[in-house]
């Protein structure tokens, strides 16, 4: 009897460790293990165009409590890319910061040394505007206002051509191009702007720009991918089939699309999937989410008014640091499941600060971040080196 009570004890004590083991790991809803993945494999990709303006601005960045260099988090945490943003001629920011300009080519060259450093590739994102293109902005920079469509043909060659040709004289060379931001209708206003399906005159900037990255590669030891960008999934097919079947716009690698939920009507994983598989079949290029990003809280680090609100939310995904998790590993696997090659995260690291612009102080995005308003890399961050099935 006294060998059962034993035994019965024993068996009990390994029970009760065994469950407490079970539940000292890691939080539910986040990863216990880390895979890293090579961009060849899918890229995880993390914009920080931000970023030197921000650290002159005096944000500090932090893993585990430990002040670190962003760029260093990143890829200690599963980027394999880092996106840049490149303006032709932002004069505008001088003013706002001391005669300092961001996003111009010397700043974005500061970028890819950091991120190639930190043993990340680059992919670099023409604006071919000296200030924010998007959906509703695509201001044609104003060393080229008024050019003729064949002469600004010429200046976005020999502009794309250039730059490209002075970062290999760096070591620089990016790994991809993005030829234009959020295109959805052209880009260079108004020359290049689009008229219902009048695309005409968009196609052949886009053309210009291709050649340029395509020239270059010629001499090249890294041929850079061509993306060409669109924002949202339910804006592609329509853009798509006026840029590639109608516009004969070809030669190029990867097409790239915004997801806001906010803004997006194709919101589900299982839609996004099969609007990622549609793209891949129908035109036989490799499809990414170059742009996007999930909040983990309503509040604001600042009086900076937030670009996005609880009106971005998901059903499933609550806005929390769970819900940003869960909602960029299922967006991934979505990606992943409908032959997608890669995502990238907009302005993970574009937190409060005293960063200024035309429109306020601080930061209109912190809620939308991979860092808390502590600084701290946020659990979401993880997403990136999630276990996923190929």
């Amino acid at each position: 009897m006294l060998k059962k009570i034993f035994l019965l004890a024993c068996f009990i004590a390994v029970f009760i460790c065994s469950c407490s083991k079970k539940t000292s790991s890691t939080s539910p809803g986040f990863p216990s293990s880390k895979v890293f993945y090579n961009r060849s494999q899918f890229v995880m990709g993390a914009d920080l165009s931000f970023v030197n303006q921000l650290q002159d601005a005096g944000a500090v960045y932090k893993d585990s409590s430990a002040i670190k260099d962003p760029f260093t988090i990143f890829k200690n945490r599963g980027a394999n890319v880092v996106r840049v943003r490149l303006w032709h001629n932002p004069q505008w920011l001088k003013p706002l910061n001391g005669g300092k300009m961001y996003s111009d080519l010397y700043d974005a060259e500061k970028t890819i040394q950091r991120a190639k450093n930190a043993g990340m590739a680059v992919s670099l994102d023409y604006h071919y505007s000296d200030t924010w293109a998007d959906p509703a902005n695509q201001t044609v920079p104003a060393a080229w206002n008024g050019l003729s469509l064949p002469i600004l043909k010429d200046s976005v060659y020999n502009y794309t051509l250039t730059v490209l040709n002075y970062l290999k004289s760096k070591n620089l060379t990016p790994e991809m191009v993005q030829v234009g931001n959020e295109t959805n209708q052209g880009m260079l206003w108004p020359t290049g702007k689009t008229s219902g399906s009048n695309f005409t005159a968009f196609c052949d900037l886009l053309k210009s720009g291709i050649k340029a990255v395509r020239d270059f590669s010629a001499t090249s030891t890294i041929k850079p991918e061509i993306i060409l960008h669109v924002a949202q999934f339910n804006n592609a097919p329509f853009w798509c089939t006026n840029v590639i079947t109608n516009g004969g716009v070809t030669d190029f690698d990867i097409i790239g699309v915004s997801h806001y939920s906010k803004w997006a009507t194709i919101n589900t994983m299982a839609d996004i999937k099969t609007a990622i598989s549609n793209l891949k079949t129908t035109y036989n290029k490799k499809v990414m989410i170059v742009e996007t990003a999930y909040p983990f809280t309503t509040a604001a680090a600042d009086s900076y008014n937030n670009l996005i609100d609880g009106a971005a939310q998901v059903n499933g995904y609550p806005i929390s640091n769970e819900g940003q998790y869960n909602y960029m590993k299922d967006l991934t696997q979505a990606v992943i499941s409908g032959g997608g090659s890669g995502i990238m995260y907009w302005e993970p690291a574009w937190i409060t600060s005293s960063y200024h612009d035309l429109w306020g102080t601080g930061s209109s995005w912190e809620n939308m971040c991979l860092f808390d308003f502590n600084s701290n890399a946020l659990p979401a961050m993880d997403y990136m080196t999630n276990a996923y099935q190929f």
